[in-house]
């Protein structure tokens, strides 16, 4: 019933259907599937195939949790962190985002290493936060890199570690990230985790900066280069922003 649901729902095999969809995840969610229950929750959050529902929506999100689905732990966890379709509980939150990162979710151990480096809803602890963030990091979460990589840099709450900390900003810089690019350009400027590269450093400002990442001491630091070490940067970042997937 629930696959049926899915596939109506994507109009894989057969044209699509909504509101078939709907009834197939409904009949499952009755019978107890936590992934109909789940995708009920999201058909009513967004009003497909029948009305929209709030508060129907959060109750499944809540039915679903309690049967295991880590999707919904971290939707519901949301709702929590919001106070929107739920009363706010950010303590409620916190232990939803637990079962989720305990269940491998990049997504919750993200949010959840946020709350420990705030100590909203948890203690405080930068250990913790940075656990976590390691953890969604390897996983691929775009931000948990950066602020892991971040971390690792200044030794918050885990040994401090340029080395690595400048590979994952190349890495997140090479994907994108504009924070990444600006991070990874003062690494190059200053030579710390990696050699000097006055021509890098001026490459990955310039994207960074094209991607919205300004950075005044950066652009300080260019003025004082030869202009050929400027001009080849420069020319660098062009190339690179020509293309529609960089190669670094």
């Amino acid at each position: 019933m629930t696959l049926l649901g899915e596939l109506y729902a994507n109009g894989t095999g057969v044209a699509k259907d909504e509101k078939k969809a709907l009834a197939w995840f409904s009949l499952a969610a009755d019978r107890g599937d936590r992934q109909a229950i789940f995708a009920l929750a999201m058909f009513r959050f967004a009003g497909r195939g029948g009305a929209q529902d709030q508060a129907d929506a959060a109750a499944l999100l809540d039915k679903a949790a309690k049967l295991g689905h880590v999707a919904a732990s971290y939707n519901l966890a949301l709702l929590y962190l919001e106070g929107q379709q739920v009363r706010q509980d950010i303590a409620r939150a916190a232990e939803l985002l637990r079962t989720a990162a305990d269940a491998g979710s990049p997504e919750a151990q993200y949010a959840l290493a946020t709350l420990y480096k705030e100590g909203n809803g948890v203690a405080k602890d930068l250990g913790a936060a940075a656990k976590l963030l390691g953890a969604a990091a390897r996983s691929g979460n775009d931000a948990a890199q950066v602020e892991y990589a971040i971390a690792l840099f200044n030794g918050t709450g885990i040994a401090k570690d340029e080395s690595a900390a400048a590979a994952i900003f190349r890495k997140a810089a090479l994907k994108g990230n504009a924070v990444a690019q600006n991070r990874f350009a003062r690494i190059l400027a200053t030579g710390r985790g990696l050699p000097a590269d006055p021509v890098g450093a001026t490459k990955w400002h310039t994207i960074a900066k094209a991607n919205g990442a300004s950075d005044v001491w950066l652009e300080d630091f260019m003025r004082g280069l030869k202009d050929s070490e400027r001009a080849a940067g420069e020319n660098a970042a062009r190339l690179w922003l020509a293309h529609a997937a960089p190669r670094g």
